[in-house]
């Protein structure tokens, strides 16, 4: 007997309706934007131009200064949501990786947590693509692994030829580990509310004076170049761990 009319009206139906559960389920999540502000002396950076001071008084300015973060999460009570595929390089010299993206699912979070750096996984994966491409000089060798941060400029207190000033911080295993874990509660009167097709904001103040004492004391006339893992290298990542702190919330 073949099909009825009416059959092919309800697989019609029946198909629609799947489509729109289906698409009912898809759009139960937002988008949270990350914004890094990166500053010097409470004022944004600017690279190749103004000379700023460090707090023992030296004078320097800034060519260059870029990190990794990674391992990007989001938390509350009973419930964690993870970023996938999660490294971004952050770069002063190219606005647009101040900023990324991603979906969530929806919630309303109290925490925001993740790594400065490339976890030890990723430093021993081969050649990578994107953000972990080689050819963003932030690689050394298999060996070593990725420079977490990377700071670049000159100062009258260095002793290093042209008055240069490098601090090429990395290191990913044993007890000179350059990793940072950073956890930074939401303020509780700014809620993170993850909204189905929405797009919420954290922006993040990066206070780059944190670079040269909090807690270790990182004088350029003393320490003007770090660029290999090493006790010094540790102790500039135990300094900019504390670099990171939450501006605003913004939910839309």
């Amino acid at each position: 007997m073949k099909p009825s009319f009416s059959y092919f009206i309800f697989l019609y139906f029946a198909f629609v309706s799947s489509g729109s559960c289906q698409k009912a389920i898809d759009s139960n999540t937002g988008t949270l934007k990350i914004t890094f502000h990166n500053t010097v002396n409470g004022e944004p950076m600017v690279l190749d131009g103004p000379t700023y001071t460090n707090p023992f008084g030296e004078s320097y300015n800034i060519t260059k200064f870029k990190y990794y973060i990674s391992n990007v999460s989001l938390g509350s009570p009973g419930n964690t949501a993870i970023e996938k595929d999660s490294y971004h390089l952050v770069d002063q010299n190219v606005p647009g990786s101040l900023s990324f993206s991603f979906e969530t699912a929806e919630n309303t979070f109290s925490d925001l947590r993740f790594l400065i750096g490339v976890d030890s996984v990723r430093n021993v994966s081969g050649a990578q693509a994107g953000a972990l491409d080689p050819l963003n000089d932030m690689f050394w060798t298999w060996n070593s692994g990725y420079v977490m941060a990377k700071m670049e400029g000159t100062s009258s207190s260095s002793n290093q030829a042209r008055n240069i000033i490098e601090y090429h911080i990395g290191g990913f295993s044993g007890i000179n580990n350059a990793l940072k874990d950073i956890f930074l509660a939401i303020p509780s009167d700014q809620p993170l509310v993850i909204k189905p097709g929405q797009t919420s904001e954290i922006t993040i103040e990066v206070d780059f004076n944190k670079w040269w004492q909090t807690p270790n004391d990182i004088k350029i006339a003393n320490m003007p170049v770090c660029t290999t893992p090493g006790i010094l290298a540790k102790k500039v990542a135990d300094n900019y761990s504390k670099m990171f702190t939450i501006m605003k919330v913004a939910n839309n």
